[in-house]
């Protein structure tokens, strides 16, 4: 008697990492994706010694790393053995997608986005691109041409991608800032702050930003001379005691750390937020609705930050202050705008208006669109 075919799991493979503003969109819409589809087997492909290899397991997931590095802008040696890398990467890649035979293979960024995107589009297997940005850097804007769908969270982006294969679906973010019902006074009390003290959040992407970073730290004195309280990611490139006032005056009115896994409460005791302008930092404030002063970063390809955080301050949403003016200009711009409750009341509002808290959602649901439609051509 022939015995019955066993039902075909699905199969999704996500390629993300370098930084926290491209792996944690993945994480959210792997996990939205298992919430439609309980059984669905999620593998994550990323780049061997980056922090994703140490976030996505932590957060339940399986990874496997590529040995793709990026080209260092400064003269180094180690520029000599990109090309190899690349070339080992795209067979690991190739390896990879054979053996788990994906339905769909997602990008979200990061270097190993390209080779298991090229891989995946090459043999034939649906993919879809994450484009966070409002300026598509190169490899993107490479691999949108074979890719079956791209997600975009920006309005106009059919001047880069094929208008046809363009979804306006936003930056997913992670579900425990969405769902979020933290109170300001819960926020302050997790990180040991005063409930009823104006409190800043200063946060310059997971490995740090270096202008924000020596701008806060010489902004700490007034910042406690006024009665305010500071929570201070630093990110991974800059030490805490490197802030030599804050060495010398430690003080429980400023929680400083490398990286908070700990974003909705810190969201949330915030009255005000100092921030680069990466497009997840952009969609997490949106959604969490708080005034923002953004610092776009200075060394990123076509000064794509700088066209985020403008979205935001067309609409009255944000303030921009420029990297190369932030010395001078942040404290004034900072203290300006914690004194007007009435434009910060405004500005929260409007960023409210701009948020797109169902991205991951939908992000997922294209992603089984995609599978379904390639069941459908096989059968």
């Amino acid at each position: 008697m022939q015995q019955p075919m066993k039902k075909h799991k699905p199969h999704f493979i996500f390629s993300a990492g370098g930084t926290g503003g491209h792996i944690f969109p993945a994480l959210a819409t792997a996990d939205a994706l298992r919430q439609i589809l309980p059984d669905a087997q999620i593998l994550f492909i990323g780049a061997e010694k980056r922090m994703e290899m140490e976030k996505v397991p932590l957060h339940g997931y399986p990874i496997i790393g590529l040995p793709i590095q990026g080209l260092k802008r400064s003269l180094s040696l180690s520029n000599l053995l990109v090309p190899f890398k690349i070339l080992k990467s795209l067979a690991k890649a190739r390896k990879i997608i054979k053996d788990f035979q994906p339905d769909v293979v997602a990008g979200f960024g990061g270097y190993a986005s390209g080779p298991v995107l090229k891989k995946a589009a090459s043999m034939r297997i649906s993919t879809l691109l994450q484009e966070q940005n409002s300026f598509p850097g190169l490899t993107n804007r490479i691999l949108a041409k074979k890719a079956s769908t791209i997600c975009v969270a920006y309005h106009n982006m059919d001047i880069f991608f094929e208008s046809g294969k363009i979804a306006f679906t936003g930056n997913p973010v992670r579900q425990e800032i969405c769902n979020s019902n933290i109170t300001q006074s819960e926020g302050r009390a997790f990180f040991g702050l005063d409930a009823n003290k104006f409190t800043i959040l200063a946060v310059g992407g997971s490995l740090g930003a270096r202008t924000i970073n020596e701008t806060i730290c010489s902004l700490i004195p007034e910042i406690l001379e006024k009665g305010y309280q500071l929570i201070w990611q630093t990110g991974k490139n800059y030490a805490i005691q490197a802030c030599e006032y804050l060495y010398q005056h430690p003080t429980r009115n400023v929680v400083a750390r490398e990286f908070f896994f700990d974003m909705p409460e810190a969201y949330a005791a915030a009255d005000l937020i100092v921030s680069r302008a990466g497009a997840i930092a952009v969609s997490e404030i949106a959604v969490v609705g708080k005034p923002v002063i953004y610092i776009p970063s200075p060394n990123v390809t076509d000064d794509h930050q700088t066209k985020n955080a403008m979205a935001m301050v067309s609409q009255e949403a944000a303030l921009l202050v420029k990297d190369i003016d932030a010395r001078e200009q942040l404290g004034k711009v900072l203290f300006d705008l914690a004194n007007n409750n009435e434009l910060r009341t405004k500005m929260a509002a409007n960023a409210k208006l701009l948020a797109l808290p169902n991205a991951a959602h939908e992000i997922a649901a294209k992603m089984i669109e995609l599978m379904e439609k390639k069941q459908n051509a096989t059968h």
